[in-house]
């Protein structure tokens, strides 16, 4: 099984880190012919969901297995587990990427590989850092080790610095095909045809998205929700609710996504200090309880703004629908089985109106991510959205 099984949709970026990982290093530092696909430094880009990390990891193992471009089985295993000794990873939970951590990624970039031919550093958020952690790592780049390897993933070029982008290959990734994502669900998660359809679907191909929906029936229920508590909406006062129940809703998604997590991150901590369940920490040992409670808090806020912010997408490909049905392109409709609805919020404003609300929604987006309050950026957007049912009827 090739390390490259699992992705879906990006065929071309595919053969281009296939190719960079067959050749071996020679030991020279000299460029070949042979080894001009191989940079030191690259940069996947590509809408949320495309696959970027996904990519970036695969590509990292067939770099770490012993001579071979699909990968080795038990390097693959390593990898997953983020476990090989020979790769370092540089992500975040947070808002934002820590100096601290890019400084302690950029003294083990130094190292020379342990076991594999190279040493491979994952940054999977590379839009998440401050231009003074920026810099760090810029200087990582300047001056690579012969056998160091760095991939950065982000949503595109104009997310980095142009000093950086100067001393990276980048390989743009495409948004995959519904039908692509679909058959990915089927094959690595074993869900239901139908259900992969609708989860891929509604998650517009962003796969990580289309992962949860199929896999989690509650995901997919709030997400109904939010989409009918914004066609309800037909005056101010009901914006203002809907607002609050559309927080309440991504609170709910968050709180899904980290307790489970937070408690089986505590759970293992604990057992690696030697606390039993219920026994009371030392009081030596509370300073790193109190570390990882801080890292799980910056999680919850973040995958809070993520829930917010997958909540405006919904809305925008449902304004979109909207929009579609006023136009006469109902087979263009994502959320088909609300058509009945869609058709009822087309007769109550005009294409343009409609327009003017999903412009709001991308407002409201850089509102949220520029620190403005969720529930003020959600109201004004939302007011947008009121809908009087016969107020107009299409000529």
């Amino acid at each position: 099984m090739a390390v490259w099984d699992n992705l879906t949709g990006q065929a071309d970026a595919i053969a281009i880190f296939r190719a960079a990982a067959q050749r071996a290093p020679s030991g020279t530092g000299t460029a070949t012919a042979e080894s001009s696909s191989m940079t030191h430094a690259w940069l996947i880009t590509g809408p949320p969901g495309s696959g970027r990390s996904n990519l970036a990891f695969a590509f990292a193992a067939a770099l770490l297995s012993p001579g071979t471009p699909d990968g080795d089985l038990a390097a693959a295993r390593q990898v997953d587990a983020r476990t090989h000794p020979d790769l370092s990873v540089l992500s975040t939970e947070g808002v934002i990427i820590p100096m601290k951590t890019v400084k302690e990624a950029v003294a083990r970039s130094q190292y020379s590989p342990s076991v594999g031919r190279y040493r491979v550093v994952v940054v999977e958020d590379a839009d998440r850092m401050v231009e003074r952690t920026s810099n760090v790592l810029l200087k990582a780049l300047e001056e690579p080790p012969e056998r160091t390897v760095w991939i950065l993933c982000a949503p595109s070029e104009a997310d980095l610095l142009p000093t950086i982008r100067s001393r990276v290959r980048t390989v743009r990734l495409r948004v995959p095909s519904v039908a692509d994502v679909a058959d990915l669900l089927v094959r690595r998660n074993g869900v239901d045809p139908a259900v992969a359809e609708l989860s891929a679907r509604l998650a517009q191909s962003h796969i990580g998205m289309a992962r949860r929906l199929a896999t989690n029936a509650d995901a997919r229920e709030r997400r109904e929700e939010t989409l009918r508590a914004a066609l309800g909406i037909r005056s101010v006062s009901s914006a203002v609710n809907a607002a609050a129940r559309l927080l309440a809703i991504a609170g709910d998604d968050a709180k899904a996504i980290t307790l489970e997590l937070d408690a089986a991150e505590r759970d293992g901590m604990l057992r690696s200090l030697g606390i039993e369940a219920g026994q009371s920490v030392p009081p030596g040992l509370r300073g790193q309880i109190k570390d990882l409670e801080d890292d799980q808090k910056r999680r919850a806020k973040r995958s809070l703004h993520d829930g917010i912010d997958r909540i405006l997408v919904d809305l925008a490909s449902l304004y979109r629908d909207v929009c579609m049905v006023q136009l006469g392109r109902e087979q263009a409709v994502i959320n088909r089985e609300l058509l009945a609805e869609l058709r009822t919020a087309s007769m109550a404003s005009a294409p343009a109106a409609t327009v003017a609300t999903i412009d709001a929604i991308a407002v409201a987006r850089q509102r949220i991510q520029s620190n403005v309050a969720p529930a003020l950026a959600l109201e004004a957007m939302l007011v947008s959205a009121i809908r009087r049912p016969q107020l107009h009827q299409p000529q």
